[in-house]
C-alpha cells in the first residue's frame, strides 16, 4: 500500500520538476502584489506613494533633502519630487545596467543594506521603488545629477528603453510619475485626505523639512513643514484638549541611537502615545516604547514618594496611574532596526530599550526639579487616576462575584447564538428594544447574537474608568464581547468576529453610533484594527407598489429617485423609515441581517493620530471646535433626519 500510494504521487497528480515555476525579475510581485504592499485596496494603492515618498525621507534623513512635493494628476497617476541627491546614475558593476534601472527592476537593490549611502533609512527591504514600478501601468523616473538631466520609461517594470542624458541640470533631485495598474488595483482614485494624513505626519517627524500636496483634481494645495518637529505634533494632538503644562521636550543620543520625545498631561483621562521608528509607526510598541515608559514609571514614583505627602507615598502606582491623560510621541532613529514581522509595527532591538530609559530618565527628572509648579499637577493627577483605579478595580470584582452568584457570566439580556466558533458568529448591538425584538425574532439564531442597548451610553471621553464601569450597557458590551478592556484586553478571548452596530438612520442612531465607537476606539480598539467592527446600513424607504405587491427598499435619497425615473410614483406606496423599531422581523431580517443581501461597512482605523483628533473634537469638552467642524463639514451631510 505504501509503494503504491509513492508511486500515485509521483505519476498521478502530474507534480515534478517542471511544475516548479522561476518568477524573473519583477513577475513575482505582479503576481503576489499583497505580498509586497498588503492589498490591492485602497490601503495598497495609497502604500504605493509612500514608498516613494518614504525614499526622499531618507535623503532628508542623510541630510541632502529639504521639499518634498507630491502630486496628484487628473487621470490619478502621481508625481513625488525631491531635492536630493538623485539615485546615482553609474553603471552598475554586478548588473552591468545603471544603477537607476537596477533599483526600479531588482528587488533588494538599492543603498540602505551597507550603511554606506544611508545611516538610517525607513525602506530597510529596498523592494518600494521596484514594487511600484511593478505594480504601475507605467512610470518614468527623471534624474537630476552631475550637472544633466536623466530619463527612463517603463511599462509594467519593464524598461521601454536604457537611460538617457536629456538635458542639463544646475540642481540634484529625483522625480517619479507612475500609474497604478488597474489589472492589480481594486480601484485606482486617490484619497487626498488619505494622504495629507501620512504627509503631515512625516513633517511631524522630520523637523524643519517642507513636504508638498497638489491635488490637480482640484487645485488644492497643501504644504507642511513644522520646525518644532514633535513637539508641534504633540500640539496638534492636544489641540482641542484642556492641558496642564507647554509641551516637555528632551532628546539625546547613544551609540548612534538618535532619541526624540516630546509630552504633556492633559485633563483628559486616557493616553495618548505614539511611537516611530526611522519614520516608521510602530503600532504594536516595541524596546523604545517600553523603555520609555519604564523610565517614565520609575521617575513619578520616586519623585512622588521625596515631594509627596506623606500619606501618598506608599501607594503602589502603576504606569497607568502616571500615563493618564498623557499625551507623548517617542522617535527613534536606528541604523539596524530590527522589526518584529514584515509589517513593521514593533522593534525588537533591546539595546534601544535601555538607551531611550536613560534619555527619558534624564530629561523628566530635569523637568520636574526644575519645574516644582507643573510637577506638583502631574502628581495630584497621579494620585487622582491611582484612586480611581482603585475604585474600578473595586467595581470588577463587584461585577465578577455578581456573576458568580448568579451563575451566570453572560449578561441576561443577551440573546446568545449557538455558534460556538467565533469566526462564524456575529453580535449585533442595537438600539432600543423594540428594534432588538424585531432583531431576535427575524435573526439567525445560529450565527448571529443580539444585544439590546437601552438609551446612550456614557460619554467615555469626559469619564474615568471607575465611571465607566458603571455604566451597565458598557458592563454588558465588554462581558458579551469575552476580550475584558483597556490594558486587560485579549483579543484571542473574542466571542465574535464581527460585532455589529445597528442604530436607527436618525441624528439620535448617529449620536449613539458615535458613542459605541469612542468607546471601542478609547478600550477596545484592537476590535477595530483588527478589522472585528462593522456598521449595519437599514433602509431609509419601503417602496411598495400597490397592484403588484412588490417591495423595494431603498438607502439613500438618490437610489430612491433613480428608482422613480421614467415611473409613475402614484403606483407606489412610499414610506420612510424613522427607526429600526418600525421594522418587523422579517424586513429587518432581509434588508439588514441576512448576508445575503445586507450591506455592512467595516470600521478602519487609517490614521490613528487622525482618528485622536477627531473623536476629541466630537466628543471632547470643547465646544467651540465641534462647532467648527460642524459647520466646515455640514455641506457632506445627507439624509439629515432631525
Amino acid at each position: 500500500m505504501a509503494k503504491d500510494t509513492e508511486t500515485k504521487a509521483q505519476t498521478g497528480t502530474g507534480y515534478n520538476a517542471e511544475q516548479i515555476q522561476i518568477l524573473e525579475g519583477l513577475e513575482g510581485v505582479r503576481r503576489r502584489p499583497g505580498m509586497y504592499i498588503g492589498s490591492t485596496g485602497p490601503r495598497g494603492l495609497h502604500h504605493l506613494v509612500y514608498e516613494i515618498v518614504d525614499n526622499s525621507i531618507d535623503e532628508a534623513l542623510a541630510g541632502y533633502c529639504t521639499h518634498v512635493e507630491v502630486v496628484i494628476h487628473e487621470d490619478n497617476s502621481i508625481t513625488v519630487v525631491d531635492n536630493g541627491r538623485g539615485i546615482p546614475v553609474g553603471i552598475h558593476a554586478k548588473t552591468g545596467k545603471s544603477a537607476v534601472e537596477a533599483a526600479l527592476t531588482m528587488l533588494h537593490a538599492g543603498g540602505k543594506f551597507g550603511g554606506g549611502g544611508y545611516k538610517v533609512s525607513g525602506g530597510l527591504h529596498g523592494v518600494g521603488v521596484s514594487v511600484v514600478n511593478a505594480l504601475s501601468e507605467w512610470l518614468e523616473v527623471i534624474v537630476k545629477q552631475n550637472g544633466f538631466v536623466y530619463q527612463q520609461e517603463y511599462k509594467r517594470g519593464k524598461p521601454q528603453y536604457d537611460l538617457r542624458q536629456i538635458g542639463l541640470a544646475d540642481t540634484t533631485g529625483t522625480t517619479v510619475t507612475f500609474k497604478p495598474d488597474p489589472e492589480v488595483f481594486e480601484e485606482t482614485v486617490y484619497s487626498a485626505e488619505t494622504l495629507t494624513a501620512r504627509l503631515r505626519e512625516l513633517a511631524f517627524l522630520n523637523k524643519g523639512i517642507k513636504i508638498t500636496l497638489r491635488d490637480e483634481r482640484d487645485n488644492k494645495e497643501t504644504t507642511f513643514c513644522y520646525d518644532g518637529g514633535v513637539t508641534d505634533y504633540v500640539r496638534y494632538l492636544n489641540d482641542n484638549k484642556d492641558t496642564m503644562h507647554p509641551v516637555i521636550y528632551f532628546s539625546g543620543e547613544k551609540d548612534r541611537v538618535q532619541v526624540e520625545v516630546a509630552m504633556q498631561y492633559t485633563t483628559n483621562y486616557t493616553e495618548t502615545v505614539f511611537s516611530y521608528v526611522n519614520n516608521i509607526h510602530t503600532h504594536e510598541g516595541g524596546t523604545h516604547e517600553t523603555g520609555y515608559k519604564i523610565a517614565l514609571t520609575r521617575v513619578m514614583t520616586d519623585y512622588i514618594r521625596k515631594n509627596a505627602p506623606k500619606k501618598d507615598t506608599g501607594h503602589n502606582l502603576t504606569g497607568d496611574d502616571v500615563r493618564e491623560g498623557l499625551t507623548a510621541v517617542i522617535s527613534v532613529k536606528v541604523e539596524e532596526p530590527q522589526f518584529e514581522g514584515q509589517t513593521k509595527t514593533k522593534l525588537g532591538n533591546t539595546e534601544v530599550r535601555g538607551i531611550v530609559d536613560s534619555i527619558t530618565a534624564e530629561g523628566m527628572s530635569t523637568f520636574l526639579e526644575e519645574n516644582p509648579s507643573q510637577a506638583k499637577k502631574i502628581v495630584d493627577k497621579t494620585l487622582q487616576a491611582f484612586r480611581a483605579r482603585e475604585a474600578a478595580r473595586k467595581a470588577r470584582e463587584l461585577t465578577r462575584r455578581k456573576s458568580v452568584l448568579e451563575g451566570n457570566s453572560l449578561p441576561g439580556k443577551l440573546a446568545d447564538c449557538s455558534m460556538k466558533d467565533p469566526a462564524l458568529s456575529e453580535l449585533f448591538l442595537v438600539e432600543g428594544d423594540s428594534a432588538g425584538g424585531s432583531a431576535m425574532d427575524g435573526r439567525d439564531r445560529r450565527t448571529q447574537a443580539i444585544l439590546p442597548l437601552r438609551g446612550k451610553i456614557i460619554n467615555v471621553e469626559k469619564a474615568r474608568e471607575d465611571r465607566v464601569l458603571g455604566n451597565e450597557e458598557i458592563r454588558a458590551m465588554i462581558t458579551a464581547m469575552g476580550t475584558g478592556y483597556g490594558r486587560e484586553f485579549d483579543i484571542s478571548k473574542a466571542r465574535y468576529h464581527k460585532l455589529i452596530l445597528m442604530t436607527d438612520a436618525d441624528v439620535d442612531g448617529a449620536h449613539i453610533r458615535t458613542l459605541l465607537l469612542t468607546f471601542l476606539f478609547r478600550y477596545m480598539r484592537p476590535l477595530i484594527e483588527n478589522g472585528y467592527v462593522y456598521i449595519a446600513c437599514p433602509p431609509l424607504y419601503r417602496v411598495r407598489n400597490k397592484r403588484a405587491k412588490d417591495v423595494h427598499y431603498m438607502y439613500n435619497d438618490a437610489e430612491l429617485e433613480r428608482f422613480f425615473i421614467g415611473k409613475n410614483r402614484d403606483q407606489y406606496d412610499t414610506s420612510r423609515y424613522k427607526g429600526l423599531g418600525e421594522m418587523n422581523p422579517d424586513q429587518l431580517w432581509e434588508t439588514t441581517m441576512n448576508p445575503e443581501n445586507r450591506t455592512l461597512l467595516r470600521v478602519s482605523l487609517e490614521d490613528a493620530a487622525l482618528a485622536e483628533h477627531i473623536f476629541t473634537v466630537l466628543m471632547g469638552d470643547k465646544v467651540e471646535p465641534r462647532r467648527e467642524f460642524i459647520q466646515e463639514n455640514a455641506v457632506f451631510v445627507k439624509n439629515l433626519d432631525i
